[in-house]
């Protein structure tokens, strides 16, 4: 029998759990591992990616599913053991990215359309026969001068919705992700323009996922915290919270079951502190986690280092960081570490 949608979105976002974002491309790989001088080729990325799930107590305890790039959906351990085998034994949800990149938006500058609907149904059908229970989807919005346009706004919408429907329909939950980008162009937004412009992106948004039929009960809204830009960081860590909690009010339907946020830029720290100020300080309609790449992996990138004898090393750094954000998503982080100060 089919697992319901709704039964998977909400183990997606249990207490205390979130996602592990393990879904960089190959160019993107390339690029963490250029910063340790790693070179990337098939075997390196199954190294790095066998180290992160194979982190019983994180994966275990800390993470609900893990999303995942085609390559390694397919992927076996160094052991001939299927990446989703060991994803599924350790109780956590395999998934997939689906859609192949922000491309340059015609007659737009400065922005950014996401294409992957082309066959994306078929690709659907064939990631669940894989194992894939959830997939996501990323739609990006830079803040600038006349930025964002309407038509920005509206086409990635609209794409966000027609995937999510062909998700469902493929008995598949989507993980629904417009980022408004902290490091647009130019990034010196201050906190209030990102919150205007959340709002109308999420106000657009679910009214498409209506339009489309959606089942909200059987999605995942990843969304940006409201911040300031790269360039015009102030604002503090209660305010972080405090904003991004009334847009999400203002724009998130209570069916919807839970929302993971990207970290977007921020560092390990503040993705973790941000979240947790959001859990401890407010009464909400759906559960708040996490759905973090370099925010939960980059410590354990670099404690690595690409080498074998650094593995356990590396495993410790990465469920160091997936329990600092279990408490955050718990929203005792901040009380957790006065007790042990």
């Amino acid at each position: 029998m089919t697992e319901r949608l709704e039964d998977i979105a909400i183990k997606m976002v249990a207490d205390g759990k979130g996602i592990l974002a393990a879904d960089e491309s190959t160019s993107t790989i390339k690029k963490r591992f250029d910063s340790i001088n790693l070179e990337s080729t098939e075997t390196s990325r199954r190294d790095y990616r066998e180290m992160l799930f194979r982190s019983d107590e994180a994966m275990k305890k800390y993470i609900s599913g893990v999303i995942l790039y085609e390559e390694t959906l397919y992927q076996k351990a160094a052991d001939g053991t299927p990446f989703v085998d060991i994803i599924k034994a350790a109780g956590s949800i395999p998934g997939i990215k689906v859609d192949i990149g922000a491309k340059p938006m015609a007659y737009h500058p400065h922005e950014f359309i996401t294409e992957g609907l082309d066959n994306l149904y078929e690709r659907l059908r064939k990631y669940h026969e894989a194992g894939a229970r959830f997939a996501k989807w990323r739609g990006v919005i830079t803040i600038g001068e006349a930025r964002p346009s309407w038509g920005s706004i509206k086409a990635n919408s609209q794409s966000l919705a027609r995937y999510a429907a062909l998700c469902q329909q493929a008995d598949i939950v989507p993980i629904v992700e417009p980022e408004v980008l902290m490091d647009g162009e130019p990034g010196t937004h201050d906190i209030d323009r990102c919150a205007e412009v959340t709002q109308w992106v999420l106000q657009t948004v679910f009214a498409d996922l209506f339009d489309a039929r959606v089942n909200l009960e059987g999605m995942i809204l990843k969304p940006n915290m409201i911040i300031d830009g790269k360039k015009a960081r102030k604002a503090g860590i209660e305010e972080v919270a405090e904003k991004t909690v009334k847009v999400l009010k203002a724009t998130v339907p209570s069916l919807v079951p839970g929302i993971a946020f990207l970290s977007g830029g921020q560092s390990s720290e503040e993705a973790t502190a941000h979240l947790s100020a959001m859990n401890s300080g407010y009464d909400l309609p759906w559960g708040l986690t996490y759905s973090y790449g370099r925010a939960l992996q980059d410590t354990a990138l670099k404690t690595w280092n690409g080498k074998s004898e650094n593995v356990a090393a590396g495993q410790r750094a990465f469920t160091h960081r997936a329990e600092m954000n279990s408490l955050a998503a718990k929203g005792t982080w901040k009380q957790e570490l006065e007790k042990a100060a």
